[in-house]
């Protein structure tokens, strides 16, 4: 399929867990053979891991995945040291060291954080460690939450500079309808976003355990291969043959080439903590001439935001054009509405001759 030198994997808590909440160890150590398997080969392997919520249930003596965030931070909480504990023992058979790395989008579209997991991530493979990640689900809230894995993965891979992104579930790849009813056809090739009219995408599956489905991971499949990555839909016991180069499951192919890694997860990863109202010419300049936003393009704010947090930039009707992090609060910007930054300067110091947003943390958004 690829010479793919660096794969990202990323496996789902249906495919990791028993439907009581437990982990299944037969299936951790399968999922590792085929890893083992790749690494021999001379593939370097990031492997994002959905489990630790799940994991955590039965200890807990919890049935099902908890809705309220605080139990799903507690079940966590348990659940992400047995996941490693799992995984460090059964690559311990392939003589490999694993190294775990908890991210919250918070962490990737500020740019320091950004550059650090950035350089964790790339330092593990140079130790040749195999990098287990997931969200940091013990302290994310609602507001800094990826929402499901297969975007992390997706994210992960432009990350990293992976060749292939390899997105594992209970489904054996990307069908025209629900795989369980009659008639149903798998989906070998996706080149485009035509070849996806008229299918019918699933939602997380009846074991209760996962956040996914399959429109979160088609969603993932778009990320990656806008940015340059192309990307195998497979089922778990698939996992061996799908990072072999076998033709199983569904195989996106890329559709653009590789974008800024930090400005990708400004558009995928972080939810805005409020928006900003633009005038006409100021629409014109950041859409158009991909400028930075200044005060005097600002007709109005919403939210409550703090000064570097991701806002919204509204045009005139209202429809989100672009996404950015913010220079100031909240409360500061009514006050520069519709002024030039030298007016600002000369009235209220040096520190106020500055842009609302840096067209360098600024990212436009596709409709």
């Amino acid at each position: 399929m690829l010479a793919a030198r660096r794969v990202v994997v990323k496996i789902g808590s249906s495919s990791l867990t028993t439907t009581a909440g437990g982990l299944d160890n037969a299936r951790v150590d399968a999922l590792v053979d085929a890893i083992g398997s790749c690494r021999k080969a001379g593939v370097e392997v990031v492997l994002v891991s959905s489990g630790a919520i799940a994991a955590g249930l039965a200890p807990l003596g919890l049935k099902r995945r908890p809705k309220d965030l605080a139990t799903q931070q507690a079940a966590a909480s348990v659940g992400q040291g047995l996941l490693v504990a799992q995984y460090a023992q059964s690559f311990a058979r392939f003589d490999l060291t694993v190294g775990q790395v908890l991210l919250t989008a918070e962490d990737m579209i500020r740019r320091a954080h950004h550059l650090n997991a950035q350089r964790t991530l790339y330092r593990l493979l140079e130790m040749r460690a195999v990098p287990i990640v997931n969200e940091n689900d013990t302290v994310a809230t609602h507001e800094i939450r990826f929402g499901d894995n297969d975007r992390l993965a997706a994210l992960v891979a432009h990350l990293v500079h992976a060749d292939l992104l390899v997105l594992l579930s209970d489904v054996d790849g990307l069908y025209d309808g629900d795989p369980r009813k009659p008639g149903a056809r798998l989906i070998a090739e996706v080149s485009s976003a035509a070849d996806l009219d008229g299918v019918t995408l699933g939602r997380a599956g009846s074991a209760g355990v996962g956040t996914g489905g399959m429109s979160t991971k088609v969603d993932a499949a778009r990320i990656a291969t806008a940015a340059g990555i192309p990307v195998v839909l497979a089922s778990a016991p698939n996992a061996a043959n799908a990072l072999a180069g076998d033709p199983v499951g569904t195989f996106f192919a890329r559709t653009g080439r590789r974008a800024g890694t930090r400005l990708l997860w400004l558009a995928h990863a972080a939810t805005p903590r409020g928006s900003l109202q633009l005038d006409a010419g100021a629409v014109k300049a950041v859409v158009g001439g991909r400028k930075s936003l200044l005060p005097a393009g600002v007709t109005a704010v919403v939210g409550a935001f703090a000064a570097g947090d991701p806002v919204d930039l509204l045009d005139e009707n209202g429809h989100a054009v672009a996404r950015g992090l913010v220079n100031f609060d909240a409360a500061e910007i009514p006050g520069l509405l519709g002024r030039s930054t030298r007016e600002l300067a000369a009235e209220l110091g040096p520190a106020y001759e500055r842009e609302i947003v840096h067209r360098d943390d600024l990212v436009l958004l596709r409709h």
